[in-house]
């Protein structure tokens, strides 16, 4: 895992290029403090920070080819490198490294472009063609690793992270309104637009061409989906768990392999437990866990990863949240992430990854992934219970399945059918909706777009977050069954641009640690679309066939526990003990007029309620977060709030 920043074309500046791409590359400096490099080539420049796990002795970047044609910068894991190397070396390829940087030059060499399809991993990567001065730039399947770009006086600047970009003198930091608009709905920008204007992210499974000729974007994978009626997708439950256990086997040794320790996270839940079970026998030694937990009861799962812990006889770390600890690091949260949150649940996340690194390991698996690729959110049951109740709108019995979706929400327990039928809308929804399982969140989460200031409004005019999400849609996204539909939603869209990016790469490269993620390996997601849905959701039962696979591996009271989502306390942080000077500055009225895109008096008012009795309503807690991050980022990344 690595930090890489680079350019095509011709730097006008007063700034020689080398000086420049030093600076670029200082900006991501905490994702590779072992090593640095860069190289000003004709035509384009190449920086690299190191973060050594794979062929630590001779792995250093930029990386050249022996013939000197083909120049590297690459972030990220091949995790099948050693199989390809000896495919390679078969066909006459001589190696120089022992690294998996290498091995994409010699595939890069031998198959062209078409060497991503021979990659399972994790990556990011610039390969400049010193013949045909061309830059070739990719980022793997489904977004684990970053990859950010501007063009600016007719020069292609790309990086890691938007960070990298900024230190461009022609580059200004600028919020972008439609992306805040996306944030206050989606809870991410939609790719490739990110929180500032003019600044885009490379979608996952994309590659780019930048050469004399211009820029050419185009897509190497898709996540498909077999139409309804397809006569291919699997049934047998027997030899779909063969199959998965013999994949994720697979997946999890392929990304335990390194030449440092890789170590494990554990949230107590399904999905960590069972990486740690296929772990535990590959590790060399003593496996190391690490977790998270909370001192408010309502959001700790601490008592199940003990047990976890316990049971796999793993070294285990842990640390305990307080309300106070996530306002303290909230804007180092916001500057690691580079874009403004409604939620805070990255800011454990960013505590746990620091303990990683204080442990002296810079890897860990995670349990990332299994929710979107088998099923297991409690969004995709929901959307399962209101088309059920939307058949019998008029039952009194059907909506009070939402009482048992929820358990941890005790509001529930006391609504009448009625209620749970309108909250969860039920009533006057079009079935045929394509955003249909997601739009109960997207109604919920852009009530806090109450608080936008009216010149924001006026500038936003008629524009649908959804709408645009919608138009992204692949054509056959009509002909899939209803729960793939959903899941392609996740998988597509708020997976990389929040869960892998917010509470992922961002939280853990913040302090030199990388996450790897063995449910989503490739071969794992393509094998998931292939399964019927009701071996994904059996009924009210996530997970159903992930479940089977885990039965004799993951201890009976985590395996039969209701699933609990993880969850961080959000605007109860950031009051009592946990109010901080820079809680009061951003939120007075003064600086909200000042930064101009919200309602100063509305804060106001949702400040001091806050303050006085506690936020309670989702639409607060998320507008409380929201209008907070968004002032943290406008103060981090540009001059309006200086």
């Amino acid at each position: 895992m690595c930090g890489l920043a680079g350019y095509v074309g011709q730097i006008k500046t007063d700034q020689a290029p080398e000086i420049l791409l030093r600076r670029m590359a200082d900006a991501v400096a905490h994702r590779g403090p072992d090593e640095q490099g860069a190289v000003v080539l004709n035509g384009a420049g190449l920086a690299h920070k190191r973060l050594s796990i794979v062929g630590i002795s001779d792995g250093q970047q930029p990386m050249t080819m022996a013939d000197q044609r083909y120049v590297l910068v690459f972030n990220g894991q091949i995790f099948n490198h050693a199989e390809l190397r000896r495919d390679l070396e078969a066909q006459g390829a001589q190696f120089r490294t022992h690294s998996d940087t290498e091995v994409i030059l010699h595939l890069y060499a031998r198959y062209g472009t078409d060497c991503l399809r021979f990659m399972n991993g994790d990556f990011a990567f610039a390969l400049w063609d010193v013949q045909l001065k061309r830059m070739f730039i990719a980022r793997d399947r489904l977004g684990v690793r970053p990859l950010f770009y501007t063009q600016t006086d007719g020069v292609l600047y790309f990086a890691s992270e938007i960070k990298a970009l900024l230190r461009v003198p022609s580059v200004q930091a600028e919020l972008d309104p439609v992306a805040l608009d996306q944030i206050f709905t989606l809870w991410a920008p939609v790719a490739p637009r990110t929180a500032f204007r003019n600044i885009y992210e490379l979608e996952p499974a994309h590659m780019m061409i930048c050469d004399e000729n211009g820029m050419k974007m185009q897509r190497y994978w898709t996540l498909d989906y077999p139409d309804r009626d397809d006569a291919a997708v699997i049934h047998d439950a027997d030899a779909a768990a063969e199959e998965l256990e013999a994949l994720l086997l697979d997946a999890t040794n392929l990304r335990i392999q390194a030449d440092v320790p890789v170590g494990t996270y554990l949230s107590g839940g399904l999905d960590s437990s069972l990486i740690a079970a296929f772990a535990q026998p590959l590790t060399k030694g003593e496996l190391h866990s690490f977790s998270v937990g909370f001192e408010q009861a309502d959001y700790d799962e601490s008592r199940y990863q003990k047990m976890v812990a316990q049971a796999l006889h793993t070294h285990h770390h842990s640390i305990s949240i307080a309300e106070d600890d996530i306002a303290a690091i909230f804007p180092d949260v916001i500057q690691a992430a580079e874009v403004p949150l409604v939620r805070t649940a990255p800011a454990p996340l960013y505590r746990l990854a620091q303990l990683v690194r204080e442990s002296g390991m810079k890897a860990v698996l995670t349990g990332e992934g299994a929710d979107e690729v088998f099923a297991g959110y409690d969004i995709f049951r929901e959307a399962k219970v209101r088309r059920f109740c939307a058949r019998q709108p008029q039952s009194q019995i059907r909506p009070q399945l939402f009482r048992k979706l929820y358990p941890y929400l005790p509001g529930l327990k006391a609504q009448t059918p009625e209620t749970l039928a309108a909250f969860f809308g039920i009533h006057g929804t079009d079935l045929a909706d394509p955003l249909y399982s997601h739009r109960p969140r997207f109604k919920a989460t852009s009530a806090a777009k109450l608080f936008f200031s009216g010149d924001l409004k006026g500038e936003l005019g008629d524009y649908d977050a959804g709408e645009e999400l919608a138009s992204k849609l692949p054509e056959r996204f009509g002909h899939w069954h209803e729960l793939h539909q959903a899941q392609y939603l996740e998988c597509r869209f708020l997976l990389p641009s929040y869960i892998l990016s917010s509470q992922g790469d961002r939280m853990a490269m913040a302090h030199g640690v990388e996450t790897r993620f063995p449910f989503l390996d490739y071969r794992l997601s393509e094998f998931a679309t292939r399964l019927h849905p009701s071996l994904k959701l059996h009924g009210l039962t996530e997970k159903y066939l992930l479940r089977r696979v885990a039965k004799q591996r993951v201890p009976a009271e985590v395996l039969q526990r209701q699933k609990q989502p993880y969850r961080a306390p959000d605007s109860h942080s950031f009051t009592g003990k946990g109010e901080k000077e820079y809680v009061r500055d951003l939120m007075s009225e003064n600086r909200i007029e000042e930064s101009g895109y919200f309602n100063a008096k509305a804060v106001s008012k949702l400040y001091n309620k806050n303050k006085e009795q506690g936020l309670t309503g989702f639409r607060d807690n998320t507008a409380y977060v929201g209008v907070l991050s968004t002032q943290i980022w406008l103060k981090k990344f540009t001059a309006l709030l200086s």
